[in-house]
């Protein structure tokens, strides 16, 4: 069994008297890994399942029927219900039962999608839940290859994330491989020449069953192009109007896909550092789909360390970002922004976490220099009472100082 880092957070977690929505994308691993965290004798649905879930839909109040004739005992009875975004009533149900008998039953909901929910104004159960998200794997679930002798975390204020701990991680993972195939479980576990293959069938095959099961997408061969763009686009700032004139869509049903892919966790919107005593920052958000892997299927690539080699710096700097963004979600506050200026300063990274804010510039190179720390300096005066250091992540063999204020790391270390 592998390990996952969220593991032990869950099962603490799930001990606390509260409904438990555990959130994320497809295939980053929801299922299987509330199934381990769970006593062997949770009563489970599986609402992918067309019966299932077509039962539930024709009658909620099925679920309180079953749960109510479950033997009384001592401890709470968990009741595991996957997808249940398909099913907006059984929220309501399972409302019903948690206010009846806060001790009896301990409920676990996944879902992939938090659309649907919305759209239809279900019933998120406020002030009776906790929420959480699992995303695809982070670098101390994987390890790296080469590592870094002697270091387990850098300098970042992520010494919380600590792989170290694991009893059994996932198989480490060189830069491009990563940057090739992305971070999913089932991906990064299959046999190498089948990653391709399984990326495509996720962008087309998933995309597609998910999106006309909800209901969401009328002109399926209009939002298939909005995609393609979408995830060529991937990592740069947003111009919605270039979007909108190459996929034939109005600028309004543009940014109205864009955030189904967000609302399907599908796409990360990076939002420009507004805290600047600069008038002329850029104001449109950048966006990132959430997985590498991913991005090259759905833009029409091949996932191979070709189309990495091609063009890596781009690639490198999304996944820094996707890195920062999925340590920031577990850790459940702090904030990723980006800082970009008309006349031409730019930070690829804004990290804002109690009350510290930290510049980060993202360096394809292995031999960084202090060329390569003039942006993070001229941000750090700018904002000088607020922003004491930066880093430059790239793949040099060490740390390296390279001024004052500002110290290149190893993506190893990140």
């Amino acid at each position: 069994m592998l390990d996952r880092w969220f593991r032990a957070g869950l099962e603490e977690r799930f001990a606390r008297p509260y409904v438990h929505l555990v959130f994320g994308a497809r295939q980053t691993g929801k299922s299987t890994l509330v199934g381990q965290v769970l006593p062997d004798d949770a009563l489970r649905f599986d609402l992918t399942l067309a019966g299932q879930r077509l039962r539930f839909a024709a009658d909620p109040d099925e679920l309180v029927r079953e749960c109510r004739a479950l033997p009384r005992s001592a401890s709470p009875r968990y009741v595991f219900i996957d997808e249940a975004q398909t099913v907006p009533a059984i929220f309501d149900a399972v409302q019903h039962l948690y206010d009846s008998d806060k001790k009896r039953w301990r409920f676990v909901l996944c879902g992939s999608s938090a659309r649907k929910l919305r759209a239809t104004g279900a019933n998120l159960l406020p002030g009776r839940s906790m929420v959480h998200r699992l995303q695809p794997l982070v670098l101390a679930e994987r390890g790296a290859t080469p590592p870094i002798p002697g270091a387990v975390v850098g300098p970042l204020p992520f010494g919380w994330l600590d792989g170290s701990a694991h009893q059994q991680p996932f198989p480490p993972s060189s830069l491009i491989d990563r940057l090739a195939w992305g971070d999913l479980p089932g991906v990064v576990t299959a046999p190498a020449a089948d990653r391709a293959e399984l990326l495509r069938s996720y962008a087309l095959v998933y995309m597609e069953e998910e999106i006309r099961r909800e209901a969401l997408v009328r002109d399926w061969a209009a939002f298939v192009r909005f995609v393609r763009l979408a995830a060529a686009e991937s990592g740069g700032i947003v111009n919605y109007a270039s979007i909108s004139r190459e996929s034939g869509l109005s600028q309004p049903t543009v940014k109205s896909y864009y955030q189904l892919l967000e609302d399907m966790f599908l796409g990360v919107r990076v939002t420009p550092w507004a805290k600047s005593p600069r008038k002329n920052v850029m104001a449109a958000p950048r966006f990132l789909l959430f997985d590498l892997g991913v991005r090259h299927a759905a833009a029409g690539l091949e996932a191979s360390h070709a189309t990495v080699l091609a063009d890596p710096g781009p690639l490198f700097e999304q996944w820094v970002g996707l890195e920062l963004y999925r340590r920031l979600q577990y850790l459940g506050r702090g904030d990723l922004h980006y800082f970009r200026t008309h006349d031409g300063a730019e930070v690829d990274y804004v990290l804002s976490l109690d009350r510290h804010v930290t510049p980060i510039e993202v360096k394809w190179t292995d031999r960084p220099s202090p060329h390569d720390a003039r942006q993070l300096e001229r941000f750090l005066e700018l904002h000088s009472k607020s922003a004491k250091l930066g880093y430059v992540i790239c793949r040099c063999p060490r740390p390296q100082q390279l001024s004052e204020r500002v110290l290149a790391l190893p993506w190893q270390m990140l």
